[in-house]
């Protein structure tokens, strides 16, 4: 196993992003729901990851976007989103150590619980989602 490091690099989130992918695109509660939706857009969903999290991490305004808007109306549930929380936090925590390891933790589960939050508003209102 390689040392822990702390993220400080677009290289660095780079590896990040790339493993929790990989282990995503292998998950069978997860690989079909983000396969059937991304497609063969692989590369592209990719190259946002890494600007969105090089924003949140590194303070390099890359990203600009609204995060949950593709993601409103996925057929999930917290049973996938619990799985996600622990692939990212799996993946975090082989490869880096340090206060944006730790930060990227607490915004993955944030953004998981947010995320969950609002899916589960949305199939349960009426309502059409503010996008």
């Amino acid at each position: 196993m390689q040392n822990k490091r702390e993220i400080t690099s677009i290289e660095d989130i780079k590896l990040m992003v790339d493993n929790f992918y990989g282990k995503v695109r292998n998950d069978d509660l997860l690989k079909d729901i983000f396969n059937e939706r991304i497609q063969e857009r692989w590369s592209e969903h990719l190259e946002k990851m890494y600007r969105f999290w090089q924003t949140v991490l590194l303070d390099e305004h890359t990203y600009h976007g609204s995060p949950f808007v593709p993601h409103a109306k996925l057929a999930v549930n917290k049973e996938h989103f619990d799985r996600w929380v622990q692939l990212f936090f799996e993946t975090v925590e082989e490869q880096f150590c340090g206060e944006r390891a730790d930060r990227a933790k607490w915004q993955g589960e944030r953004m998981a619980e947010l995320f969950h939050n609002k899916i589960k508003y949305y199939k349960n209102n009426p309502v059409q989602p503010i996008l």
